[in-house]
């Protein structure tokens, strides 16, 4: 089977990738297992050293890194660079940190001696999606080998070759070879790579649908997982809100990586008594954001993965519609492209409220105290984010405690931060990435006693 890569924007075929046997994806898992033993036990300080030259690498080369991003998935080459910057903070980060987070823990207890050993459990496995197709990869990898474990990566079908370039980063920096290495495969062959006894856990990044069948195979072999997967995202703002920053705001929450994120702002919950104000500013914003070439640093929004994402945020709005949702600009579709849209009218029960957009649509519900504002924003089957924009943080910080999310953002889109955990609850999946609760995912928390 081939894998090919092909540029959204202009659909021609960028490169095919062959997929890996079985017999190859055998003997990769083994290569990389039996690396464990030896990587396991190398010094903190060594680990540090080298994720700091994969941190000096992502950025001497970030040019290249951030057009191979662009073409394979079609995301602005600006946001591409600023996606390369942010996997080396995530590897200086942990390069930085990791001891600390995993050193031995002293518990006081009836013992003469008693503590918290912190260590690495073999070979994880990392199913990553072609939205954010460094970061995502960059946030599970770094604390993984920072942690001593070993590493392979199932990157999506489309971004090989920025899969391929993640491998030489790794190569380059200095890590010993094979203690990361990718599987060029479909998702028909992630049962078979679960399955094996080399991998010790897995950890994915992607579909509701995807986390289901990954944690129901893991779970039948009794190996951990850790799920990040959608979000329905509310924005909510207050009457007492900064509108022109709300708007401001609400432009890089809902378009960025056009729409394609799944913390992105998916529904936009504002008071009844600025609805209009509100809505009138962001439309004037939207209306002049520009689609096209997302190589031109002009263009604001480029086209969705592909055409076929683009037809499913299409039939999600056009189904909204018929049930009463009004559009507040013309719908436009072309091939990949999806032009921005605001909707109005929209309520729970339409697909642009129930389901996850993933893509440049924003759904307008107005709301008339703050309980109803909790109750509609809790009213999903996600739980990975919400952004609440007041001036007085005092109700915020109170308001915060009766969301269900994983995350809830004052004044600020929702992001992740490699100093913070990340992670979300119901159907948005389960455990957590980044910070010292993400190295800890993947580690065997082992108790010591002294009688």
């Amino acid at each position: 089977m081939i894998l090919k890569s092909i540029n959204p924007f202009d659909r021609k075929l960028l490169a095919e990738f062959e997929e890996h046997t079985s017999d190859e994806v055998c003997e990769i898992m083994k290569q990389t297992a039996e690396s464990f033993e030896s990587w396991k036990s190398t010094d903190f300080k060594i680990r540090a050293s080298l994720m700091k030259n994969a941190a000096g690498i992502l950025r001497k080369n970030r040019e290249v890194y951030a057009r191979t991003i662009t073409q394979e998935m079609g995301k602005l080459l600006r946001e591409s660079l600023a996606e390369v910057e942010k996997c080396a903070w995530v590897c200086e980060y942990f390069a930085e940190n990791a001891e600390k987070q995993l050193k031995d823990e002293v518990i006081r207890t009836d013992a003469s001696k008693s503590y918290v050993k912190y260590e690495p459990l073999g070979t994880i496995l990392g199913i990553m999606p072609w939205n954010f197709p460094f970061w995502q990869v960059f946030r599970f990898l770094a604390p993984t080998l920072m942690a001593g474990n070993t590493a392979l990566l199932k990157h999506a079908s489309n971004v090989q070759g920025c899969a391929s370039h993640i491998k030489d980063i790794i190569m380059d920096a200095g890590f010993p070879d094979p203690v990361f290495s990718i599987l060029i495969i479909g998702s028909d062959k992630i049962e078979y790579v679960i399955d094996n006894v080399h991998i010790k856990a897995v950890t994915l990044t992607g579909s509701e649908h995807a986390g289901s069948a990954v944690a129901s195979l893991s779970g039948k072999r009794i190996k951990k997982s850790v799920l990040e997967l959608g979000g329905s995202n509310a924005f909510i703002v207050f009457e007492d809100a900064n509108i022109e920053n709300a708007v401001k705001e609400s432009i890089t929450a809902r378009f960025m990586n056009c729409g394609q994120s799944c913390i992105a702002a998916k529904r936009f919950l504002i008071h009844h008594s600025i609805a209009k104000r509100f809505t009138a500013r962001f439309k004037e914003e939207v209306q002049k954001l520009k689609v096209g070439n997302p190589m031109d640093p002009e263009v604001q929004l480029g086209p969705l993965v592909n055409q076929k994402q683009a037809e499913e945020i299409e039939k999600q709005v056009l189904e909204s519609i018929a049930l009463g949702a009004r559009a507040l600009m013309p719908l436009k579709r072309d091939r990949a492209f999806f032009y921005p849209l605001i909707l109005d009218r929209v309520k729970p029960g339409m697909p642009v409220f129930d389901e996850e957009v993933f893509g440049p649509v924003a759904p307008i519900i107005s709301f008339n105290n703050d309980q109803e504002a909790v109750d509609l924003a809790n009213n999903t089957r996600y739980g990975l984010g919400v952004s609440l924009y007041t001036e007085d943080t005092r109700r915020a910080e109170k308001l915060a405690a009766q969301f269900s999310d994983g995350a809830v953002f004052i004044n600020s889109l929702v992001k992740s931060d490699p100093r913070l955990p990340f992670g979300g609850t119901k159907k948005s999946g389960y455990g957590r990435e980044l910070s010292s609760h993400g190295i800890r995912e993947f580690v065997n928390i082992k108790t010591i006693y002294f009688a």
